[in-house]
């Protein structure tokens, strides 16, 4: 009898053993129920409604029906205009639909720009299924943010955290509205934290694999503190649902934002006035850097503060008031959020020796600028070019004294390995001005064989720097 109680005995203390082992695996994972019923009601429905004039389009011919909502997803609200032009329709009201949160007892709520952006009326829904009428404080297309104000008081609000604390692999939630169901709540974690976006330099974007779809967008980023870190703002997709990539503005930005718009009704941003591009491992090597990073100065608004204070195209900006320029991303960023008119330390490379520049910063300028592009040629062998002098009316409308274009080029040659082109303005080689044909062949007979040369040109309007490597022949 003994014997057969002593294996039951051992089975049982097995099983439960595997049991609190699965229980304690459970309890680590995170518990979203709590955060969810306490922010819940702080998170809002937004719907907007905007009026735009109908016309006819290759599309129509669906029995008079308006188009459905995939069609405008990739084509917007204009179509190619059939042969023979069009006839205007009549005034159509589109509809729109997305997610905010609540941040003040007074009403002010955050979302996207994107989600307001043309909107003739703002309706928000809260959580209790009252509808309020909103409006429009302000927004900031740079940023993608948007304030609005509804007219009630004791609203639930939500908690902010700090976005800079966030760590890459901390849990995360977000509660949102997708394809209209209101309320949803997905979650993962931070993939990775400063993303930067093409056409979004100034936002250090959160990525996370929290499930973000359409109608998602101004809804909160939440850590396991229920504290709002971020706002949905974006997704990478090929299918146009979600693929695992998400990204969310930063609470600090945000916020940062919707107080200048409360207080001010507009956003300022730091403005240095320079064009940059990232820094090479040649270019790095060429400016006797020991590793590629910071900004490279390619060019500067004459009339902009870095001129203004000696900077200079070459420059390499290394450090801003001592925090680092990683890459060139970072620049706009760092100058973004310094008050115009206030003064910042540069720290840089020119020359191959590192500097300290002190710099004001100016504000953004409402509008940019552009530029131009032709006659004795010179043959330049050993670059495997073909270059021809600038009249003066190029040069002017560049804003440069000296300069040669490039006609021809050897696809074989040290210039075509450099990444020249045909059309490209050589400004300087090695940190030296070219002024002409003859010039440029003087300067390349004096360069270094196998050590990277920077080489400034302007292409299309824009400066730039390449590295140049001449080889031995």
């Amino acid at each position: 009898m003994m014997r057969m109680i002593r294996p039951l005995t051992l089975w049982v203390l097995l099983v439960a053993a595997l049991l609190a082992w699965q229980s304690a695996a459970a309890r680590g994972l995170p518990d979203f129920t709590v955060l969810v019923e306490e922010a819940a009601p702080g998170v809002v429905n937004i719907s907007t409604t905007r009026t735009v004039q109908s016309r006819d389009n290759p599309f129509h011919g669906f029995g008079g029906q308006e188009l459905p909502e995939i069609f405008r997803h990739f084509f917007g609200d204009r179509f190619p205009s059939p042969p023979g032009g069009q006839a205007p329709g009549r005034p159509q009201e589109r509809q729109s639909l997305g997610s905010g949160f609540i941040i003040s007892e007074e009403g002010y709520i955050l979302t996207n720009a994107h989600v307001v952006d043309g909107a003739d009326e703002i309706l928000v829904r809260l959580n209790d299924r009252r509808e309020l009428t909103a409006e429009l404080v302000g927004s900031d297309e740079r940023t993608d943010v948007a304030l609005l104000k509804v007219d009630a008081s004791d609203l639930p609000t939500l908690k902010l955290g700090d976005s800079d604390a966030l760590r890459v692999g901390e849990w995360v939630a977000a509660i949102g509205s997708p394809f209209g169901f209101d309320y949803s709540v997905t979650a993962g974690i931070v993939s990775a934290i400063d993303r930067t976006l093409p056409r979004d330099a100034y936002v250090p974007f959160i990525q996370t694999d929290v499930a973000i779809n359409p109608g998602n967008s101004g809804g909160p980023l939440f850590n396991l503190d229920g504290e709002v870190v971020g706002i949905n703002s974006q997704i990478f997709t090929r299918s146009g649902g979600f693929m695992g990539l998400s990204f969310a503005i930063p609470i600090n930005v945000a916020m940062d934002v919707a107080d200048q718009l409360r207080d001010e009704g507009q956003v300022r941003r730091g403005w240095l006035g320079v064009m940059i591009q990232p820094v090479s491992r040649d270019l790095a090597e060429s400016f006797g850097m020991e590793s590629p990073s910071g900004a490279l100065i390619a060019d500067l608004d004459p009339e902009g503060p870095a001129a203004r204070d000696g900077l200079q195209a070459g420059d390499v900006i290394l450090e801003v008031d001592g925090s680092r320029v990683h890459d060139s991303s970072t620049l706009p960023r760092l100058i973004g959020r310094v008050a115009p008119g206030s003064e910042v330390e540069l720290a840089l490379m020119r020359d191959g020796e590192r500097r300290q520049l002190q710099v004001t910063v100016g504000d953004w300028p409402d509008a940019e600028r552009a530029t131009a592009s032709r006659p004795q040629e010179s043959r330049q062998a050993r670059l495997g070019v073909s270059v021809g002098e600038l009249e003066r009316a190029e040069r002017e409308a560049i804003g440069i004294e000296g300069g040669v274009r490039v006609r021809e080029l050897d696809p074989d040659g040290a210039a075509a390995a450099a990444g020249i082109r045909p059309g490209d303005i050589l400004v300087s080689i090695d940190h030296r001005a070219v002024s002409s044909p003859d010039q440029l062949m003087e300067l390349v007979s004096e360069l270094p064989v196998d050590r990277a040369v920077p080489v400034r040109l302007y292409r299309d309007g824009r400066s730039l720097f390449v590295a140049l490597r001449l080889r031995a022949e």
